[in-house]
């Protein structure tokens, strides 16, 4: 029976173990920290790039699998776990957004529903709201998750699977092909083998990747978040302007996200950065002056050309893979990056074309997305 060893436990290594057991697959997931401790737990969770309409249809056709998965994902392990992830289908308000010419179009593609509000429905919806804006587009089937609790109900999951196995603070030094056409995995304290390999380590896949002879375009990119006191019934939609947003947890916390930021490894958080958040956060609701801020913190997102994710084989492998590279939108983009990286393991119909997000397949020039 074929077994694999996942690289990396965030969302996606945690998410692809839990789809692969319940295949019959034997799996071991090594992750070089605490299990779901990285950008999965540092991120906001809403289930949406920011403005969908920006993005390449790749981003979109995972994107939209996921948002369908979502529910019923958190559903099941609520179900199975006793541990809630919380979705919280508030719907998304954006405020003056950009590129609003294209919104109609794109939605009517990808059978989006959205309406347009003046400022006036806008508050009534919102009666906290005082920024200056002159609309709002309205996305009712926008949702969030609350991400820590999901990698927690992943991590529980998991645990109680015979089929899986997790090792955390097990930091891969090296994969190698072995004569009896396993992969070999070695780290400080043990070496591992496995039928297939993949590597979901997130920033860290582009340095694990490049000692083996493989160049992806995956670096780190900082993101510093906040999270209010809770406020039950503050605000009740998420609440996005100019790039940065607020996030209504369903106990009541506020979350304010996020920087973006060129650092390398470095995960310190400054007050600059608080300073920014705390000023939008408080220009969007001035009511947050008063809530006290219950924390701050930043993760590490793995960076790749607009976005678009690695998922396939490695180039001169074909038991070596890759789901890594999602940049902003690994929880939005998660149980679909996960269910096509199972798709190609188990030569399974996939449930998008896989083609955009191989390695080898040419990627947009320019800046990160």
């Amino acid at each position: 029976m074929t077994d694999v060893l996942i690289v990396g436990g965030g969302v996606i290594g945690l998410l692809l173990a839990k789809d692969l057991v319940q295949r019959s697959v034997t799996v071991k997931l090594v992750e070089q920290g605490e299990i779901g401790a990285e950008a999965s737990w540092a991120g906001g969770g809403i289930v949406s790039p920011l403005y969908p309409w920006t993005y390449s249809d790749p981003i979109t056709a995972l994107a939209s699998w996921a948002q369908n998965a979502y529910p019923e994902l958190a559903q099941e392990l609520k179900g199975a776990t006793g541990v809630d992830p919380e979705f919280n289908p508030c719907g998304l308000l954006m405020l003056d957004p950009p590129e609003k010419d294209r919104i109609v179009d794109w939605a009517d593609s990808n059978q989006k529903q959205f309406g347009v509000l003046n400022r006036s429905t806008t508050l009534q919806k919102e009666p906290a709201l005082e920024k200056k804006f002159s609309e709002a587009v309205w996305w009712p089937q926008i949702g969030n998750i609350r991400n820590p609790r999901l990698l927690q109900s992943l991590v529980v999951y998991l645990q109680g699977q015979r089929l899986c196995s997790l090792e955390p603070h097990s930091r891969v030094t090296g994969i190698q092909r072995l004569d009896s056409g396993r992969v070999q995995v070695s780290t400080p304290s043990k070496t591992l083998s496995a039928d297939k390999v993949v590597v979901c380590a997130g920033a860290w896949a582009g340095d694990l990747l490049a000692g083996m002879g493989i160049d992806v375009a995956i670096q780190p990119v900082k993101g510093q978040m906040m999270v209010f006191e809770p406020r039950p019934g503050l605000i009740n939609s998420i609440i996005l302007h100019e790039g940065r947003y607020l996030i209504p947890r369903l106990d009541g916390r506020i979350v304010v996200g996020s920087t973006l930021e060129h650092t390398g490894y470095d995960k310190t958080t400054t007050n600059e950065a608080r300073d920014s958040l705390l000023e939008k956060a408080c220009e969007l609701v001035p009511a947050l002056r008063s809530v006290p801020v219950e924390a701050h913190w930043a993760g590490l997102r793995p960076g790749a050309p607009h976005g678009i994710p690695y998922i396939g084989s490695l180039p001169g492998w074909d038991n070596v893979f890759v789901n890594a590279g999602h940049f902003r939108n690994g929880l939005v983009l998660a149980p679909a990056s996960v269910r096509l990286m199972t798709n190609i393991l188990l030569g399974e119909e996939p449930i998008v074309d896989p083609s955009p997000y191989h390695p080898l397949s040419p990627r947009p020039s320019g800046e990160m997305f």
